[in-house]
């Protein structure tokens, strides 16, 4: 990924220097193992930890001749060994893919210790502003049109409890993915066996994947990019909102705007919602790599090499994008400006037909046969539409209504608190939910 997008610690944890660390790594793990099961003698796997090093510049020097990464890899560590005998052990008994896929959980897992820790920091920040706007009146707008009232704190909370099944779902995808293999070229575990690979797995704070070919199953893989686009698509749902409600139309919320920012070359006014279009952008990057992810599944035999080429894209750039797309969002949502009474007016202008709804259900409640309630109320709905004149002031004048609904019903009609008198019990529910979550309940 470019270095535009990719933050600090999401960039080491998939660079070359950390990845050839991770190969290490699982070299150390599964020597040390075998020495401990008296496969491999004790003073060369103590050698191996002693004096084993990475250079990343020589292992992409070799790699140039002999056109295969891990092959690099262990020569070049060999050659810091310095001692023949001792570094002959290195690398004993596996393949490629046992370090590469086994190295390549342990990046996993970091990875998701940072994704994690971004999308719980995310959650916090929505459960603030959800609460501050809690009790803020909004229209509610369905296909783009006005329809009834809701708060603007309710909206947020309803990112808020889409962020937490994120959470939910990628930890459950994390952890599938936090497994290892040390079963050889085809998965028959021929050379070192089960038990050896369960321990080194174990070793490096992993699972042995029960069953592999060469490689862990891709399905894993997908799993996880899956995950990965969700939340790049409930961050692209928030960007796309506010880039709505941003519009000089309705300038109900904002994106926070630098003191020295410039929205355009040529028109000085401009507070565009660019960040939210990068948002709503990186979101097609990440949605188009899982789908990469689901075409890795399926591989020749007990394995081609097919995947790999991808992996090296999807699985950085992913993350990358997802880290950086978290910590955008959260900088948004944390100092997005809103704008209480630009939404109050906006409920107000079209002069009561948000209510248009309560009103046939009360007509409906009080004897009025439904299609006739419809009809009475759509007709005078659309005369104050076109006119934009107030329909409530219409509803008053009208004889149909009045024979089911006085003065004192249809003040009740039109009563704002009545449409938002449930959102502090959905707020408790949202509320609720989560805590049940966070004690196991």
């Amino acid at each position: 990924m470019i270095p535009r997008y990719t933050r600090e610690e999401m960039g080491r944890v998939w660079s070359d220097a950390n990845k050839f660390a991770k190969w290490l790594e699982v070299e150390l793990a599964a020597t040390e193992t075998l020495a401990e099961a008296g496969q491999v003698p004790k003073e060369a796997a103590a050698a191996l930890r002693a004096r084993a090093k990475v250079d990343v510049a020589r292992i992409h020097e070799v790699e140039r001749r002999v056109k295969h990464d891990v092959i690099a890899f262990t020569m070049v560590v060999g050659e810091s060994i310095g001692d023949p005998d001792a570094a002959r052990w290195l690398h004993y008994g596996m393949t490629s893919n046992d370090v590469v896929d086994t190295a390549q959980a342990l990046q996993l897992r970091d990875t998701s210790h940072l994704i994690e820790r971004a999308l719980v920091l995310f959650g916090e920040i929505l459960s603030l502003r959800a609460q501050e706007f809690r009790h803020t009146p909004q229209i509610g707008r369905t296909h783009g049109v006005h329809a009834e009232p809701i708060t603007f704190g309710l909206k947020v909370a309803n990112w808020f409890a889409e962020n937490q099944r994120n959470i939910g779902r990628f930890r459950d995808a994390a952890a599938q993915m936090a497994v290892g293999k040390i079963s050889g070229a085809v998965g028959n575990a021929a050379h070192l066996g089960p038990e050896i690979e369960e321990r080194i797995c174990r070793r490096l704070g992993l699972q042995a994947a029960p069953v592999a070919s060469q490689v862990i199953q891709r399905d894993r893989h997908a799993q996880y990019l899956s995950a990965l686009a969700l939340i790049a698509a409930t961050l692209e749902k928030i960007a796309l909102e506010i880039r709505h409600l941003q519009r000089t139309e309705v300038r109900e919320a904002e994106e926070p705007f630098g003191g020295e920012q410039r929205g355009s070359s040529a028109m000085p006014h401009k507070r565009n919602p660019v960040g939210c279009e990068q948002i709503c952008g990186l979101a097609r990057v990440v949605r188009a790599n899982m789908l990469a992810a689901y075409e890795n599944v399926a591989l020749w035999h007990e394995r081609d090499i097919s995947h790999s080429s991808v992996e090296r894209i999807i699985l950085p750039d992913s993350a990358i994008l997802v880290d950086y797309m978290l910590a955008k969002m959260t900088e948004i949502v944390g100092k997005m400006h809103v704008f209480p009474e630009r939404m109050r007016r906006n409920l107000e202008s079209t002069h009561g037909l948000v209510y248009s709804g309560q009103l046939l259900q009360d007509l409906v409640e009080k004897g009025m046969p439904r299609d006739a309630a419809y009809k009475t109320v759509q007709e005078n709905a659309m005369a104050a539409w076109e006119t934009e004149s107030s329909f409530r002031e219409r509803v008053e004048k009208d004889a149909r209504i009045a024979k089911y609904l006085d003065a004192k019903a249809l003040a009740n009609t039109f009563d704002l608190q009545r449409q938002l008198r449930f959102v502090d019990a959905i707020f408790a529910r949202v509320l609720s939910e989560e805590t049940a979550k966070a004690t196991g309940g």
